[in-house]
C-alpha cells in the first residue's frame, strides 16, 4: 500500500482515504471501509431492523461512496456526514417499499443452553432490543431516523442536521417528539422486560 510516511504517526482523516483512493490507492479503500462499513451496517440495522437487508445497504452505500470519489469536493461535508446520509436514503426507500409487515423476529433469539444468570441476561437484552427495534419501527421515518442518529449513534445535532438536511430546531423536535412516541410505545412493558427491580 503507497500510503505516505507519516500515517502510521498520524491516522489520515476519512476525506484524505477517499482522495487517496481516487487518484488510485486501494490500500486506502480498504482501510476506508474497515473504518465505515460497521457503522454504516449498524445504521442501516437499527433503521431497517433486518440484518440482511441492512448488508444490502451498507454495501450498497459504500459502492456510491467509491463511485463519487473522483468528483468528492473537500471541505463541504465530511465522509460519514454523506454516508450516513446516503444509508438513510437507501433504508427509507426499502422501507417505504414493503408491505405493511411490522412483525418483530422471534425467532432470532437464541434456544437456552442452560438456566444459568449469563444465559437469562442474554434473553432480557435480546427482548429489550426487540422490543426497542419493533418500537422504532413504529415511529414516523423521519423521527426513527433522528432518534438513531442522536440516541443510538450519538452524534451531536448539527451533525444530524447536516445528515438529514434539515435546521436543528427541526431535529430537536424530532427527537423530542420520537423520544416520546417510544416512552408511550414501551410503557406499561417495564416487568416484561425485566425493568422491575431497575429502581
Amino acid at each position: 500500500m503507497d500510503m505516505p510516511r507519516d500515517a502510521a504517526a498520524a491516522p489520515l482523516s476519512d476525506e484524505a482515504l477517499l482522495v487517496l483512493y481516487a487518484n488510485g490507492d486501494p490500500g486506502a479503500a480498504r482501510l476506508l471501509t474497515q473504518r465505515l462499513a460497521p457503522r454504516a451496517f449498524g445504521h442501516a440495522q437499527r433503521l431497517l431492523g433486518d440484518r440482511a437487508e441492512a448488508e444490502d445497504v451498507a454495501q450498497e452505500a459504500l459502492l456510491r461512496l467509491w463511485r463519487i470519489a473522483r468528483d468528492w469536493r473537500q471541505g463541504e461535508a465530511q465522509v460519514t456526514t454523506w454516508l450516513f446520509r446516503v444509508v438513510a436514503n437507501l433504508a427509507t426507500d426499502r422501507l417505504r417499499a414493503r408491505t405493511r409487515r411490522r412483525a418483530a423476529p422471534l425467532n432470532d433469539a437464541p434456544e437456552p443452553a442452560s438456566d444459568q444468570p449469563a444465559v437469562v441476561q442474554t434473553m432480557i437484552e435480546a427482548d429489550r432490543m426487540a422490543a426497542l427495534q419493533a418500537a422504532l419501527a413504529q415511529l414516523p421515518d423521519r423521527q426513527r431516523q433522528a432518534v438513531v442518529l442522536r440516541h443510538i449513534e450519538g452524534l451531536a445535532n448539527p451533525q444530524i442536521a447536516a445528515i438529514m438536511e434539515i435546521g436543528v430546531e427541526a431535529v430537536e423536535s424530532l427527537t423530542a417528539r420520537g423520544k416520546r412516541a417510544l416512552s408511550a410505545l414501551l410503557a406499561g412493558r417495564r416487568e416484561d422486560l425485566g425493568y422491575e427491580d431497575a429502581d
